[in-house]
């Protein structure tokens, strides 16, 4: 194992009511903490006073002894879910300014400095966090989410309380009546794999946006604040050379930060460029032979992660671990993975997520993983699309200069398929895409508009799910040391020649790696977190979908029983319907979990899921 370069917060799950009259339900509270108790399985605290009541589950990972919360200081009162990564540094100024901290968490830098700065305070902390401050004296609560949405924070606005929590379920286990699903989510859904903005699936139920407060006052009035956002950052005039001079100690310091921890640290690696630069960086850092894991399939062939991340773990001398799935085991995980991302994703991904977090979980409470490299560094191919396929899918969809244009149904199936409702809210598909590309100032390129509008909508809310919400369900701390709001700010500022060349992304960070990594392991052609669910999904599964979806009172619901029908017989066929029914399964599996109240093991048939 490697032993994190730190001194000494948690990793948790919060939650909370405050209410505009009378006394709090502590029976409701102790719900939440039920339905957050994977998120913190080593302490549980709650705090209750006047119109008041904060809970959190506690995944103990600085200060083991202490730390424990809610936390009070005067007339504040915290609960925290994260990490404030450069808390050494920020508690060292913060004595130097009179206060007297009472344990060795990370968390309470956050009291602190509210107590000095109030919310002014909130750009002095680097990290990943969300957190719940009561000010006592104005009566007021304040939620707080870190600037890229790697923590996240649910909240609702009641007539009679406001509630809050860190995941979707510990809202709903305190729900008054039966959860209804928004209409404008559920087509995101469908169309774009994952619903983004602060609407969540649940009518009513909204997410804190990234970087930003919720100020709510005694008489329940919502007033929400950004302190932070991308649309500041400008392009540099920086060659290699220059940013590579810069980039060496900023990373190295926000590596340091990240490896802060009084427990082992753990690395999920695959056979690409930002695991591989984490590992490097890891192995020169700790000086320790690093502890990884890689996922696969036996019958992967020239597409399998394995031997790439087995040969780039001899060259660290990783201490190295390869966990091999078929068809069944992957299937069967399927329901607890939907428990887990509480708002859908259609991310194949999170299936062979969850059996690395379960495997880590086994040793390891905090794993590093390499989300957001190709966020930052422009490593997707949709950055490098020409001027003139630009142009020609801008036509087809105006508002978002061509990026991210196509839903996933296409108009034969929304037209036959839909219900209703779902093709009245059809022109919620592509709102948050148009929305952040127009935001964009005019002295920005497309490759960093393009960025942004993934900083936007797909990273927080599909890519930061799965690293989040998938790891927790085992009691895993995931840390994503390339979003660091500094790592991005630097990112996002590059010339586009240091980031796309031709059919080649990430052109600064392969680059700036060869130092460390071979070089032909930085430059081999790119491959996604892979699962052959098209190749999967036929058989008896799809035999038993045929008979199942149709009659589902989620698909009558919204959908037109009948096309669904013939969409399951297309998949037969082997037309490659593949990504429609498994989101309708998704779909149908999600409502028996979060409307129907059921709550399932962690591998289990998913068609006995769909009755």
């Amino acid at each position: 194992m490697v032993p994190c370069a730190a001194e000494s917060t948690s990793m948790c799950g919060i939650a909370g009511v405050l209410m505009k009259h009378g006394r709090p339900d502590e029976g409701a509270l102790s719900r939440m903490g039920d339905a957050l108790a994977h998120r913190g399985p080593d302490d549980r605290g709650v705090f209750v006073a006047g119109p008041l009541g904060l809970l959190q589950t506690r995944l103990s990972i600085i200060d083991l002894e202490g730390g424990h919360q809610p936390m009070t200081a005067g007339p504040l009162t915290l609960v925290a879910n994260g990490e404030i990564y450069n808390f050494v540094e920020l508690r060292q100024a913060l004595e130097a300014r009179g206060c007297r901290f009472a344990t060795r968490s990370d968390s309470e830098t956050i009291l602190h400095a509210y107590a000095l700065d109030g919310l002014t305070a909130l750009p002095s902390l680097n990290g990943m966090f969300a957190f719940a401050l009561y000010d006592a004296r104005r009566r007021g609560l304040i939620l707080g989410r870190d600037r890229l949405g790697i923590k996240p924070l649910y909240y609702a606005d009641l007539p009679d309380r406001v509630l809050f929590a860190s995941e979707l379920k510990a809202i709903l286990a305190v729900w008054p009546g039966e959860p209804a699903l928004d209409p404008g989510a559920l087509v995101q859904y469908l169309e774009n794999h994952f619903n983004t903005g602060e609407q969540s699936l649940v009518r009513g139920i909204r997410r804190l946006p990234p970087g930003a407060t919720l100020v709510v006052d005694a008489d329940l009035k919502l007033r929400e604040r950004p302190y932070w956002s991308l649309l500041d950052v400008r392009p540099r005039r920086l060659d290699f050379d220059g940013a590579a001079e810069e980039f060496e100690p900023l990373f190295r310091q926000v590596m340091l930060e990240h490896l802060r921890a009084d427990v082992p640290c753990g690395l999920f690696l695959s056979s690409g460029v930002d695991s591989g630069a984490l590992l490097a960086t890891m192995s020169e850092l700790t000086r320790r032979p690093v502890r990884t894991f890689t996922i696969g399939y036996p019958d992967d062939g020239a597409d399998s992660e394995l031997p790439g991340a087995a040969a780039i773990a001899r060259r660290f001398g990783a201490e190295h671990t390869e966990i091999v799935l078929d068809r069944d085991a992957v299937f069967r995980r399927l329901p607890h993975t939907i428990w887990a991302t509480d708002d859908l994703l259609q991310d194949y991904a999170c299936l062979p997520t969850s059996f690395l977090a379960e495997y880590a979980g086994r040793e390891l409470k905090v794993i590093l993983t390499g989300e957001g490299g190709d966020e930052v560094f422009a490593g997707y191919g949709r950055y490098r699309r020409t001027a003139l396929q630009r142009w020609l899918q801008n036509l087809v969809a105006p508002g978002s200069g061509g990026f991210r244009t196509r839903g996933q149904w296409g108009r034969r199936w929304t037209e036959r398929a839909f219900g209703t409702e779902l093709k009245a809210a059809a022109h919620a598909r592509r709102e948050p895409f148009i929305t952040a590309w127009q935001a964009t100032p005019s002295v920005w390129s497309n490759v960093a508009r393009c960025q942004y509008a993934d900083f936007c909508t797909w990273l927080p809310d599909d890519l930061l799910v799965k690293a989040d919400r998938v790891l927790m369900a085992f009691g895993v701390e995931a840390r994503v040391p390339f979003l660091d709001h500094r790592v991005v700010e630097f990112g996002l500022g590059l010339a586009d020649g240091l980031k796309v060349r031709g059919r080649q992304g990430k052109v600064f960070l392969k680059r700036w790696a060869e130092g460390r990594v071979p070089r032909e392991h930085l430059w081999r052609p790119k491959r996604g977190f892979y699962v052959p669910v098209r190749r999967w999904l036929k058989g008896d599964i799809l035999d038993g979908l045929a008979a199942r979806l149709p009659v589902h009172p989620v698909i009558r619901r919204w959908f037109q029983p009948d096309a669904v029908a013939d969409l399951v017989r297309e998949q037969q066929r082997g037309r490659n319907a593949a990504r429609l029914v498994w989101g309708l399964m998704q779909l149908a599996i999600w409502h028996e979990i979060f409307v129907a109240g059921r709550v399932p093991g962690r591998d289990e048939d998913p068609l006995a899921w769909i009755g």
